[in-house]
């Protein structure tokens, strides 16, 4: 006699492809939060690094400016001196 699974069987053959589904999906949820997580952290990293370079590129860019001006104010003054 062929054996045959019962209806309570597929049941529970069926629930359990529903709470496998559920629990892959919730996982791939846990995954792209801390993925996106990793992501805003970096890109904070990289928002700060960036900040930096651009702050020493102001002070670099200020010294450099005040240098000209030093040199020439002392061109003017050898100028006016002769």
């Amino acid at each position: 006699m062929a054996y045959t699974p019962s209806k309570d069987y597929k049941r529970r053959e069926r629930e359990q492809r529903k709470m496998d589904k559920r629990r892959i999906r919730e996982e791939a949820k846990v995954e792209k939060k801390a993925a996106e997580k990793v992501a805003a952290e970096l890109a904070a990293e990289e928002a700060l690094k960036q900040a930096a370079a651009d702050e020493e590129a102001r002070i670099e860019a200020e010294f450099e400016a005040e240098l000209q001006a030093e040199i020439d104010a002392e061109e003017k003054a050898k100028a006016e001196a002769k």
